[in-house]
């Protein structure tokens, strides 16, 4: 669908995914044709490297400096298995106060305040394209649902 939409004339300054999508694989992929990545890590047996150590998610996060940050907690750049070299941002998780969540940036120039803004982003466009879809008809009542719903999904749609 990205290759579809770039192929139509859209462009784009950021990919922004959930953490489902952000594998290696893809990352390097959407790198290759100039797009820089911004999404959620979950943690699972990948490694980062970091000062020749590979490290587990969970050891990246226990190896930052100390922070009084209430919610940036800390970043780093280090490198995927492969060698992708990414900024990994954690933040307080909003919910359970005590636990972290990691964010990943392919563009390692960004600090860490900007890559949580940018990444925020990601679920303004889950509200908007529900917004559109729920109350379509009211905003466009000569137009039918349909088309309406036709047009947002493509753009705003997280599958």
């Amino acid at each position: 669908m990205l290759k579809q939409a770039l192929r139509a004339g859209f462009t784009a300054d950021y990919v922004l995914m959930d953490s489902w999508f952000t594998q290696a694989p893809l990352l390097r992929e959407l790198g290759a044709q100039g797009l820089p990545v911004m999404g959620m890590v979950k943690e699972m047996k990948q490694r980062y490297l970091v000062q020749g150590k590979r490290l587990t998610l969970r050891e990246v996060f226990q190896n930052l400096p100390a922070s009084k940050a209430k919610d940036i907690k800390g970043s780093v750049i280090v490198q995927t298995a492969c060698g992708l070299p990414i900024k990994l941002v954690f933040v307080r998780n909003r919910n359970k106060k005590r636990e972290w969540l990691a964010i990943l940036s392919t563009d390692v120039t960004l600090d860490a305040a900007e890559i949580v803004r940018i990444y925020g982003m990601r679920w303004d466009t889950n509200g908007v394209s529900r917004m559109i879809t729920e109350h379509s008809e009211d905003f466009f009542s000569s137009s039918p649902m349909k088309s309406v719903s036709w047009i947002t999904r493509p753009l705003f749609s997280s599958s």
